[in-house]
Parts: C-alpha cells; sequence; structure tokens
C-alpha cells in the first residue's frame, strides 16, 4: 500500500479484489459503531479512527504532530490487520475479546496486544467488532493512554 493515498476510498480502490469487500465492510461498520467524538483519515497508510487535536491537542507523545491513534484497519500481505489501542491499554477488554472470539469464529484467534489479524476473509466477527467498538469512550481512552504516558 502505497503512503501517498490520502482518503479511505482511494485507499479501499487501490486494494486487490479479495480484500476490497472485507475492508471496505470493517471500515463501514467502524465509521457507523465508532465512539462519538474520533474522526477517520489515514494514518501510518492505514485507515485511521483517531481522537482529533480539537479534543486533545497534545496529539500522540512519540510525535506529537499527529493526532491520537485509537483504531486503525490495514491490508498486510498474508491478512487484515484490526488495531484497538484499547484492546491494548484495558487488560479486561483485551481479556473479554479473547474469551469472546471463540464464539463468533471457528479459526483460532492470532492477536497480539492490540492487533487482530485476519487471515480467512470469510471468518470475520463483524458482530463482534461492532460490540468492541462500543466498549470505549473516547474519554476513557484518553484517560487509560494519559496514565500510561506518566508513569
Amino acid at each position: 500500500m502505497t503512503s501517498k493515498v490520502k482518503t479511505a476510498e482511494e485507499y479501499i480502490s487501490q486494494l486487490p479484489e479479495d480484500r476490497k469487500t472485507p475492508i471496505t465492510k470493517l471500515h463501514n461498520l467502524i465509521v457507523k459503531n465508532m465512539p462519538e467524538g474520533l474522526e477517520t483519515g489515514i494514518s501510518y497508510s492505514m485507515l485511521a479512527y483517531y481522537v482529533p487535536k480539537s479534543i486533545y491537542p497534545a496529539g500522540y507523545h512519540c510525535k506529537p504532530f499527529p493526532p491520537l491513534p485509537f483504531i486503525n484497519l490495514a491490508s498486510q500481505k498474508n491478512f487484515i490487520a484490526l488495531y484497538h489501542s484499547g484492546l491494548y491499554a484495558k487488560k479486561e477488554l483485551y481479556d473479554w475479546f479473547v474469551e469472546q472470539y471463540p464464539i463468533h469464529c471457528k479459526y483460532k484467534l492470532d492477536m497480539g496486544k492490540s492487533c487482530i489479524r485476519f487471515k480467512k476473509m470469510d471468518d470475520i466477527p463483524y458482530d463482534l467488532i461492532q460490540e468492541l467498538l462500543g466498549k470505549m469512550s473516547v474519554k476513557e481512552w484518553i484517560t487509560l493512554y494519559e496514565a500510561a504516558i506518566k508513569k
């Protein structure tokens, strides 16, 4: 994926055919169900759903210029990756997701601290992701983020 894309539509248009439908479906699901206050765009060459500077002017501590990331979605070489920072920041949310995943999917969960990797395009748990999107507000995310960077 080239880093020159500026919109979700451009990003999706450059995907291989087998990725366009699941990425579009995930993107639309996220936009429809993401916590109030997030904005969409492109960041780190991925679809991004972030806390805008108008809400959190400090931005991301590693690079204060970009807004505070919360969710990212990317088509990688061998999988679709969904990054949800809340899973990394809140153990209870991570544990809930890990517990719920097998109820919604027939394949084993492939996950890092905040990255969920979907290798089987026909077994993406859209309903579980929708539920995840409602589990953390922007305010809670900012509070967790600030607590982590001030340690």
